[in-house]
């Protein structure tokens, strides 16, 4: 399964097609889509962050996503997070997507928005592991494993 096309904008106001623009040889993609799961977002951001370390191609993304807005509601949204997150690294990483939800989450067969989703992409955009929720041990365990056999391929 691939990475559907699709764009959005960082926090730093850059235009980002995806999965093109995805920076990584491998890439994982936390997805949320409600503002509530920013907290189980976090709770990937510390092993992602030491496994890039170890891994120089390997990038981590944050992909809010949300309903196709008007323009003004869509400023606002953006500027509320930007408020809230000032390292330039995050915010280039965090790429907003305004869309039809549901066309998306077919694509990535994500059968509910209850949860965030993790995805490992290759450089190329494709599925290569997938989990959901806050992180656990046997997650990242899972995850860690495809990241380090991914990395000796690099």
């Amino acid at each position: 399964m691939r990475f559907p096309k699709v764009s959005g904008a960082n926090l730093l106001r850059q235009k980002k097609h995806l999965p093109e623009d995805f920076e990584g040889l491998m890439n994982v993609v936390l997805i949320a889509f409600w503002q509530s799961q920013q907290s189980d977002v976090d709770t990937w951001l510390p092993p992602l962050e030491r496994w890039e370390k170890t891994c120089p191609g390997l990038e981590h993304y944050e992909l809010p996503t949300i309903s196709s807005r008007g323009r003004l509601a869509q400023f606002w949204i953006d500027e509320g997070m930007r408020m809230g997150i000032p390292d330039p690294q995050t915010r280039a990483h965090t790429i907003t997507l305004y869309l039809e939800k549901a066309a998306f989450r077919r694509a990535l067969e994500i059968e509910s928005e209850d949860e965030i989703t993790v995805l490992l992409l290759d450089g190329q955009g494709e599925v290569i592991w997938r989990g959901r929720g806050v992180w656990d041990a046997d997650q990242g365990q899972a995850l860690q494993s495809q990241i380090e056999a991914g990395c000796a391929r690099l």
